[in-house]
């Protein structure tokens, strides 16, 4: 005989609030799978997915407003030695992503080429922020030896080509690959060979994980399950993107 319900699973689904970054990506295409698919569903699970920027996200799961969400590692821990009740659950990043991105041509080629540089930002927050000051610390720089200049919009890219800024912060996987793109080689800065610091990765509040762990373990094991699946078929990945988010549909080989 076929359970009705998965086991662990009640008869009714468990609502789950689930927090993403704050633009709509194809880095969260495990998430729209694994909702589209069904698996979520059939997991006793009724999730709901919003998008925030990350301390927003990190106090709203604390309060236990958002039952979960994909969050800085570098977050978590900041937000805990203040008193914020949060904890990381589970590893989606297994190297950190955080990354400053330059232009080939620019003459910056380690993190000591950053003094004097005007270097773009979204803001004084979250992992990209942990990692320039890293970064800077690594090369025998302080923040005062740049110009820090803010796109609270995350238009750092832009402005980067555009000649506004020598240098942006981004994401491994994001940044460097538009500059290919746009026909611009770029340069990454990373700081995994001098600091280790802790990827993004699922994060709950403690008051959350006590009062619905069951469910944020099913949850949990169907998101990673539609990870893997998205390493054998990357086009599943899109596809559930796609109809997520129409809009990057545009342009299929940059996603």
């Amino acid at each position: 005989p076929v359970a009705s319900t998965p086991p662990g699973a009640s008869a009714t689904p468990v609502a789950l609030t689930v927090g993403l970054g704050y633009i709509p990506s194809v880095q969260f295409a495990q998430f729209y799978l694994a909702d589209q698919s069904g698996a979520y569903d059939a997991a006793g699970l009724d999730v709901t997915l919003q998008n925030k920027i990350d301390p927003e996200l990190i106090t709203l799961l604390g309060q236990g407003a958002v039952d979960i969400g994909s969050g800085d590692g570098t977050s978590v821990i900041p937000a805990v030695s203040q008193g914020i009740p949060v904890v990381y659950t589970s590893t989606i990043y297994g190297s950190f992503p955080s990354v400053v991105v330059a232009a080939a041509d620019s003459g910056i080629a380690s993190a000591g080429d950053l003094r004097g540089k005007r270097i773009g930002i979204p803001g004084r927050y979250g992992s990209s922020w942990i990692m320039l000051q890293a970064l800077l610390q690594a090369g025998g720089l302080t923040l005062d030896d740049v110009e820090i200049v803010l796109y609270p919009d995350f238009g750092q890219l832009a402005a980067l080509q555009q000649g506004q800024v020598d240098a942006a912060t981004g994401f491994a996987n994001n940044e460097p690959i538009q500059l290919e793109q746009a026909g611009i080689e770029p340069v990454v800065l990373t700081v995994d060979e001098e600091v280790p610091l802790p990827g993004p990765g699922l994060v709950t509040g403690v008051a959350t994980l006590e009062a619905k762990e069951d469910a944020l373990r099913r949850f949990t094991a169907v998101t990673l399950d539609a990870m893997r699946q998205i390493v054998d078929d990357p086009q599943a990945g899109l596809d559930a993107t796609f109809q997520a988010v129409p809009d990057l549909a545009a342009d299929p080989e940059l996603q």
